[in-house]
């Protein structure tokens, strides 16, 4: 059988000091955040743009009809 290894390293607070875990926490928070606002973004974007695109159609010169808009010809 394969012995396994004992890990020596220290879990959890890491052993720069309270300015590496500060930064560690902050980075994390950014980046959990920032993956937070994209996929709001993407679910906006998805729902939205058929709607943002038929509003400013209808807002347009010469002003068509829905019908008009929605056809493909």
């Amino acid at each position: 059988m394969a012995s396994r290894g004992v890990s020596l390293k220290a879990k959890g607070k890491s052993s720069k000091g309270s300015k590496g875990l500060e930064d560690r926490s902050l980075s994390e928070s950014v980046k959990e955040w920032s993956t937070w606002a994209m996929k709001k973004a993407k679910v906006i974007t998805h729902y939205g743009f058929i709607p943002f695109v038929i509003i400013i159609g209808m807002n347009s010169e010469p002003k068509p009809q829905l019908s008009q808009l929605l056809s493909p010809v």
